[in-house]
């Protein structure tokens, strides 16, 4: 079966128009379009908001990343001043920071990294339902 029908199977009676005006038809047709629109604008809302949030979060874990780089940078600037000055015990303990900041660092980034590739920027669903509008004004059914 093609098209939506009743609770008895059969297709819902057309609505009878004999004794309506053109402009009280327009304005019906206006007035469910507006309604339409706002409907299509709060889910748009609603996906981009949800995006908006992965995105923050990858960038979160990406702005930790750089954060270990840069203490990366920081000891093992002291591991080699450490190093140079002693020659022994306190600039391998400085390396031993810096080697657990890279590690660190590394896994902040590929976290991130694949948090912000799962974002999708369009939404979909406004998308997909937007394009059954033109259907629907010819009197199309989905």
């Amino acid at each position: 079966m093609t098209g939506a029908t009743g609770a008895t199977g059969t297709p819902p009676p057309k609505p009878d128009v004999a004794d309506v005006s053109v402009g009280e038809l327009m304005s019906n047709v206006m007035r469910d379009l507006s309604t339409l629109v706002r409907q299509e604008v709060t889910l748009a809302k609603a996906e981009l908001k949800t995006e908006a949030a992965k995105a923050g979060k990858g960038a979160g874990l990406l702005s930790g990343a750089g954060f270990a780089g840069y203490m990366v940078l920081l000891f093992l600037s002291l591991a080699l001043w450490w190093a140079l000055a002693n020659v022994m015990d306190q600039g391998w303990a400085a390396l031993i920071v810096a080697g657990l900041w890279a590690v660190a660092g590394g896994v902040l980034l590929a976290t991130g990294r694949r948090e912000l590739r799962r974002v999708k920027p369009k939404p979909e669903q406004t998308v997909e339902t937007l394009q059954q509008v033109p259907g629907a004004l010819k009197g199309e059914r989905a």
